[in-house]
């Protein structure tokens, strides 16, 4: 919101050149949008095995996120929530869990895959997950994913999907996985 300024000659023509700049970041935020793949039934979830679905937006991971997730979980290691002993230690502050970075899955692949024509889709685990870089506390982290294999299981498919979340700007992934979901008709 903006300050509320008494009105003065010229102020109105600066408060339009506002609006008109927050309407464009607004308009190019939504081209910077990706693209949400929508797949329409098992048939088509088929055919795309192989192709690359794309990648999220950027989201930034906060230091309030990690101390939640470190309440939650009961992991309150130093090198999560104590950004100042975190400073001196191996990373220069703080990172976030592990386990944190593989629950923005389903938030951030939301953003990638949309599958519609199915009764339901369930979680059904995680083949392989390993951690190859860590996630620094104020760095922005994206989804990438493929769709490795769909299987025929009873009363629908079991689809493995291969997924990796990024730092902005690191040179090698955070999280590699090979993640299994079912969808049922």
């Amino acid at each position: 919101m903006w300050p509320l300024l008494p009105a003065k000659a010229g102020w109105q023509k600066f408060q339009v050149n506002r609006v008109r700049s927050r309407c464009n970041a607004e308009r190019l935020s939504w081209y910077n949008r990706p693209m949400v793949r929508k797949i329409t039934g098992l048939d088509e979830l088929k055919s795309v095995v192989g192709e690359e679905l794309g990648y999220s937006s950027y989201h930034e991971v906060v230091q309030s996120q990690v101390d939640a997730f470190a309440e939650a979980t009961g992991d309150r290691q130093w090198i999560h929530v104590d950004p100042e002993r975190a400073r001196s230690g191996p990373f220069g502050g703080t990172i976030a869990h592990g386990y944190l970075t593989l629950s923005l899955v389903p938030g951030l692949l939301s953003e990638v895959l949309e599958i519609e024509g199915v009764a339901m889709g369930v979680n059904y685990g995680i083949n392989r997950v390993r951690f190859p870089a860590p996630v620094p506390v104020g760095s922005r982290v994206r989804l990438g994913a493929k769709v490795a294999s769909v299987t025929d299981v009873g009363g629908g498919v079991q689809v493995q999907l291969d997924a990796v979340i990024e730092v902005e700007g690191a040179s090698k992934p955070s999280l590699v996985s090979e993640l299994l979901f079912r969808y049922y008709v």
